[in-house]
């Protein structure tokens, strides 16, 4: 939907600064005339989504498209690879993501993925990410966060996202810290509803503040806020909206400087309660610098109806036209650093290796698949494991993907597999296949794979009664399964083989089929 009368011209500072403070998605994957529109008019910033990306080619000559109607453009984008990928939302991600970097623990390894994964998103015009996430996955049962953490040890999340943050930086990428104050520690997704977390002050300043401390330490650019109600901070109002959390903890107790930038506003825990328009007033004067919309909301009425609550609510007395102001200086010293970080990556003469920016090291464009290898843990079963050389059929059981995750990413080992062994054949089972028992599904399985050998896939088993139960049926029947675990690895192990890959990326799909058929180079 589009508008055609706009109740505020954008013409004057006021309402250039609201629109600077605005970061919408868009349809297409070629820049709408209205987008084009709102960026001559002052728009601060755009968010790509896995529905603007076709190709690396295609990503480039969009933003150049967008960078011709004004070069200071913050172009951002929700890529944490893993699970949560828009780069390769097709195809899945060349990156694990990181449960798998924190399971390995190295450091070293997390900085080279990061900065792989930088220099791609910069060859293609890309200059801010909206990643990592630096939650410590404290509650296993957690529907939202998971794979996306580094793990549930704070010390562990707070070293990688540190290394993760200067990998991308050192690619002229901005990196954004999320989910402020720390989403790891909740049973509710935020895109649903409002998350809550009852822990006292110490607990959430020795385990989930401690990984934002360390980035901002270490210089991260951005911090993304979280739709989460944290009462030992604030008792009224979720993170995103509260000035104690926003101003008085982020910026004078834990002194971050730069640009604060709140998760998607459209989001139920904020639009159910607050509505958008004045969710968008009252996070930026709660301290917000920029408003992040577009998963759901993208087009130029939403955009005209941010940028016009934000005027209002100057004019009304209810924004401080100097807060508003220092949100949009903000936005303007971030795309200023992001310019120049450009400009240094393509500097005439430069040394670079395998594409990075000059003076890093790259570990290289398969650091991907490499780190992909090392995150995975087996467990062989009883009797010696004889590897897959046959054709098998792969039986996916997969609950409902979160709204992050989403479900245009292909997950699973079927393709990998089939790379290495031509002909396998699979199919996805849902909650729905197990509405009729147990063994009504198992015998749904067993006459599906007749004589092959079955490979079981599945995503935190141990959060999903009816896939523990389906696995157990299934090993009893055919000890000789292979068990492939693509989520939090906390149950125990099954089958003949049991291979943990701390996530669901395409790759993490590869390292698994390699050991599976004991062919490839992580064999």
């Amino acid at each position: 939907m589009t508008t055609t009368t706009n109740d505020l011209k954008a013409t004057d500072q006021l309402s250039r600064d609201a629109l600077t403070v605005l970061q919408p998605g868009f349809e297409g994957t070629t820049a709408p005339d209205w987008l084009l529109r709102q960026i001559a008019d002052g728009l601060g910033g755009v968010g790509l989504f896995g529905r603007n990306i076709t190709t690396p080619e295609q990503l480039t000559a969009l933003n150049a498209q967008l960078r011709a109607e004004r070069d200071d453009l913050l172009v951002a984008i929700d890529e944490e690879s893993g699970d949560v990928t828009r780069l390769e939302v097709r195809g899945g991600s060349s990156f694990p993501g990181n449960y798998a970097l924190g399971t390995v623990d190295d450091t070293g390894l997390t900085r080279d993925v990061a900065r792989e994964l930088g220099r791609r998103l910069a060859v293609c015009g890309v200059d801010f990410n909206w990643a990592p996430s630096a939650d410590v996955n404290a509650n296993p049962d957690n529907p939202v966060i998971g794979v996306r953490s580094f793990g549930a040890d704070a010390a562990l999340a707070a070293r990688h996202t540190v290394a993760y943050v200067q990998g991308l930086q050192d690619s002229g990428v901005a990196a954004c810290v999320k989910h402020f104050p720390g989403h790891g520690d909740t049973n509710v997704d935020s895109h649903h509803a409002m998350p809550r977390i009852d822990v006292g002050l110490d607990t959430l300043h020795a385990r989930d503040l401690l990984p934002f401390r360390e980035a901002i330490a270490a210089g991260t650019k951005a911090v993304m806020s979280a739709h989460i109600l944290v009462p030992a901070l604030d008792a009224d109002r979720p993170a995103t909206l509260s000035p104690r959390i926003l101003t008085g903890l982020l910026r004078e107790e834990l002194g971050f400087d730069g640009l604060i930038v709140t998760d998607g506003l459209e989001m139920q825990a904020i639009t159910g309660t607050y509505g958008l328009e004045r969710g968008a007033a009252l996070a930026i004067a709660a301290g917000a610098d920029a408003i992040c919309v577009g998963g759901g909301l993208a087009d130029e009425a939403t955009v005209v109806a941010l940028r016009n609550a934000l005027v209002t609510a100057v004019r009304d007395g209810d924004l401080p036209e100097e807060r508003l102001a220092d949100a949009a200086a903000r936005v303007r010293a971030l795309a200023d650093w992001t310019r120049r970080a450009r400009e240094a990556v393509a500097e005439p003469g430069a040394e670079t290796q395998e594409g990075t920016a000059p003076g890093i090291r790259s570990g290289g464009a398969d650091v991907g698949l490499v780190a992909a290898r090392r995150a995975v843990a087996v467990t062989a079963g009883e009797r010696p494991y004889e590897p897959v050389t046959d054709a098998p059929y792969v039986a996916s059981f997969a609950a409902e993907a979160n709204i992050a995750v989403g479900d245009e990413t292909p997950w699973g080992v079927v393709g990998e597999l089939t790379a290495l062994v031509p002909d396998t054949r699979g199919d996805a089972y849902t909650p729905e296949h197990a509405d009729g028992g147990t063994e009504k599904l198992v015998g749904e399985v067993l006459a599906a794979a007749a004589d092959r050998r079955i490979v079981a896939v599945v995503r935190d088993v141990h959060r999903h009664p009816w896939m523990a139960q389906t696995l157990d049926a299934l090993v009893a029947a055919r000890p000789e399964t292979v068990v492939v675990e693509m989520g939090v690895n906390r149950d125990r192990p099954r089958g003949a083989l049991h291979v943990a890959t701390h996530g669901a990326a395409r790759v993490c799909g590869r390292a698994a089929a390699e050991v599976i058929t004991g062919l490839g180079a992580g064999a």
